[in-house]
């Protein structure tokens, strides 16, 4: 031997040189070519998928080549294949004889060398090209197994048009996946990589049924398929034009094309609730379209692992009507949304207590003049009943009380990310749908809230991270909670339960207070929303284990007459969540709760002079809270008509009692509406308590700036001066500037044609006692 390489130096070089040549001759990477973005559902069923950057329908590699196309490409293409290196000299020989001897063309090329040709693209057959093929093949049989250069060639082999691969193919030709299709359709497509220009469905059908039949008669003649198997494989059809891919989420798969493009991921959408929720969508669309409502999105979470299990981004509607459009991932008005997220927080913090008495009465702020939806006023009504009928006016004022800059801030620990803009640049108006977000996020953030308190209730009294993190949508991806903390993301389990059984009550449209919307099997917190304009209808619930988010509107911002959650958005809300299965109640979180003594009539702590008190289990911060400064304790006279005191009356003949009694503009709205409700008798005369208010203006505010506006026959409108009277049939009197007006009684309320300019109201009662308030008239010319 050593004499050997002594004597032929040169040769060991070359077949050293070849050697190296051959050792590296294949990329790292055999194929580039870009690949098709294709979405599964948990179980496996294909939701959607979009074409490669070059215009080819091409699907990732599979795990595996079915069996049957296994059985089927080996008998058509390369019976040897698990035998040889590569290439099959016999083969080769064969071809070469033939193509020298006759006019007819055979390749001779094995499944590995196919894969070669595949792999160069566009090479031109010639025996040079066959040459490097074979050479090539050899070292690709060192490096994969048969099983992965059979996955090669069936994921990279042309079968006809912009169609690339098997998993493509049988989705194109048969709608179904490769692993569940049948002989006859497996041999039909085993035929066409053959050759791809000259048969494929739809052209030269004769000659492709004669291929596919003498493939079948093979695999029958060697035992790898029964007579009635082979008989009923023939009788099969062959397939016709590609057929469209399945689209069950289409906007779910847009979006997995912007995540994760080129990939087949298996997503956790449920595919017969995906299915399910489709069909709510297009039966609802075809209801709302009739109003001109043309655009919808459903979105279903698992509340406890975040996962998506139904994407609906838009109605089957048309592109003039942006059907393109995700609407689960754009910002729209919030409307009355995010509500209850301000209600958790003042609960979290302290501040209130689930069924306090909050004020409904007319408000102004620098201007700004919020509106109940029925333009109506309660006078006062507890925040929990505020919650559920969505009112306005408190929950501007509530927000005013906690603070806008803190609750900015929690939003943010909500991830409500769209919500990007400073707290002063959206104003109390936040509340109200002065901010956009997306269904996305405010879905998650119900979700999150829901599985704060269920974590704490299963987990010996403790929190878990990251509850409001991004929902999941792929299986491949999971949440991490990270390890039990004993302090909440955002809100404590007490505050979140009681926000929870809040929204258990059914939103009332109107104050109609016996009206039912819904029966359901089920108990659900739910929330709707609509945005100012009519334009966008919300509805979002949640129980222990799910969260649903409606958007129901137009992509383009047209508002419609009847275009509110309640009426909308609600309905589909409560469809979805009939075809979810019933989950049980949220439990009780006891260790984040106190048992506190509540007046009930107000809603405070109980305070001294509440007589009527219950034991409530509160959050544990609600002990900061003012007890009840409703109720006070008043001294009668013997005929219990009017108010005395030591001044004016005998103490041994007084009588003392504990009266509810509101501030006067807040009675003057809630007094009507609560026939049981009793006004405070007048004090008798010579007993006026000192510093006791029974006057307050209604109409105008504290220095409030009032812009009179002209009509059609450009004459300045007149102001409308209102006030509420402890008294109403006492007889007031009116004054502008110390000038005499009008005089009132029972109706407390004037219409005034000021002079632009500082002014100063001032009304005196007949018992001698005034009112004074200053205002700024400015006319719109």
């Amino acid at each position: 031997m050593f004499h050997f390489l002594k004597r032929h130096p040169i040769k060991i070089g070359l077949l050293f040189i070849v050697g190296l040549v051959w050792l590296f001759c294949l990329p790292k990477t055999l194929f580039q070519e870009p690949i098709s973005t294709v979405l599964k559902s948990r179980e496996g069923l294909m939701l959607g998928a979009r074409i490669a950057n070059d215009g080819q329908w091409r699907f990732p590699q599979q795990d595996s080549v079915p069996y049957r196309f296994e059985q089927c490409i080996l008998n058509f293409e390369d019976e040897y294949f698990y035998a040889h290196p590569g290439f099959n000299p016999i083969s080769i020989s064969k071809a070469l004889w033939e193509n020298l001897s006759t006019k007819n063309r055979r390749g001779g090329s094995t499944i590995t060398q196919q894969v070669i040709r595949l792999s160069r693209k566009n090479q031109k057959r010639t025996y040079a090209e066959k040459i490097i093929e074979i050479f090539k093949a050899t070292r690709l049989e060192l490096r994969a197994s048969k099983e992965e250069i059979l996955n090669l060639y069936a994921t990279y082999a042309p079968f006809g048009g912009n169609v690339v691969g098997l998993e493509t193919a049988a989705w194109r030709y048969f709608g179904t996946s490769a692993q569940d299709l049948s002989w006859g359709q497996t041999a039909a497509l085993a035929v066409l990589p053959n050759a791809p220009a000259l048969i494929f469905p739809g052209k030269n059908e004769i000659i492709f049924k004669e291929k596919r039949d003498r493939l079948l008669l093979k695999l029958f003649t060697n035992d790898v398929i029964d007579k009635t198997t082979y008989e009923l494989a023939i009788a099969e059809k062959l397939p016709s034009k590609p057929l469209k891919l399945p689209e069950i989420a289409p906007h779910l798969t847009e979006k997995l094309r912007n995540d994760f493009k080129g990939k087949q991921l298996t997503s956790t959408i449920q595919y017969s609730l995906q299915q399910q929720v489709n069909e709510i969508a297009r039966k609802n669309y075809e209801v709302l379209r009739q109003n001109e409502i043309h655009n919808l999105a459903i979105l279903i979470l698992d509340v406890n692992t975040k996962e998506v299990l139904a994407y609906v981004g838009n109605s089957p509607t048309t592109k003039a009507h942006s059907n393109y459009v995700d609407i689960i991932q754009r910002s729209r008005s919030t409307g009355s949304i995010l509500k209850p997220f301000l209600y958790a927080a003042m609960l979290d913090e302290g501040v209130l207590l689930p069924h306090t008495l909050v004020a409904d009465i007319p408000t102004s702020v620098n201007g700004y003049s919020p509106q109940n939806f029925d333009k109506e006023f309660s006078g006062a009504v507890p925040a929990s009943i505020a919650l559920a009928k969505s009112l306005n006016i408190p929950a501007v004022r509530m927000l005013q009380q906690y603070g806008l800059q803190k609750f900015y801030h929690q939003l943010e620990k909500l991830q409500l990310k769209n919500i990007n803009k400073s707290a002063d640049y959206y104003g109390l108006s936040l509340i109200l749908g002065g901010a956009e977000s997306s269904l996305w996020d405010i879905t998650n953030a119900y979700a999150g809230m829901a599985s704060t308190l269920n974590h704490f209730t299963s987990s010996s009294s403790e929190y878990k991270p990251n509850e409001f993190s991004e929902p999941i949508y792929t299986l491949n991806q999971q949440v991490n909670f990270g390890k039990n903390q004993f302090q909440p993301e955002v809100f404590n389990a007490g505050a979140i339960y009681h926000t929870l059984k809040t929204l258990e009550e059914v939103n009332r449209p109107m104050g109609e207070e016996n009206w039912n919307f819904f029966s359901n099997s089920q108990t659900i917190s739910w929330k709707t929303g609509t945005s100012y304009g009519f334009k966008d209808a919300w509805a979002v619930g949640v129980n222990s284990n799910f969260a649903v988010g409606v958007w129901v509107g137009n992509a383009d911002g047209e508002g419609r007459p009847g275009l509110t959650g309640l009426q909308a958005a609600a309905p589909i809300l409560f469809e979805s969540f009939d075809k979810l299965p019933n989950a049980e109640d949220f439990k009780i979180p006891f260790d984040d709760l106190v048992e506190i003594e509540v007046c009930k009539k107000s809603g405070h702590l109980a305070g001294l002079h509440c007589e009527n008190t219950e034991q409530q289990w509160l959050p544990k911060k609600g002990i900061r809270t003012e007890p009840c400064n409703y109720h006070q304790q008043v001294f009668l006279d013997e005929t219990e008509q009017f108010q005395v005191n030591s001044s004016c009356y005998e103490l041994t003949a007084m009588k003392r009692k504990s009266w509810f009694s509101l501030p006067p503009i807040m009675e003057y709205y809630y007094a009507p509406k609560h026939p049981e409700y009793k006004e405070l008798p007048p004090f008798k005369d010579n007993c006026l308590k000192e510093g006791e208010k029974i006057m307050q203006f209604i109409y105008p505010k504290k220095n409030e700036t009032i812009l009179l506006p002209k009509n059609f026959k450009e004459q300045t409108n007149p102001v409308v001066l209102k006030i509420a009277h402890r008294n109403p049939e006492t007889l007031l009197y009116w004054y502008i500037d110390k000038e005499f007006i009008k005089s009132t009684q029972t109706f407390h309320e004037i219409s005034y044609l000021p002079t632009q300019g500082k002014h100063t109201l001032t009304v005196v009662d007949q018992e001698g006692n005034s009112i004074t308030q200053s205002l700024k008239i400015e006319v719109n010319f």
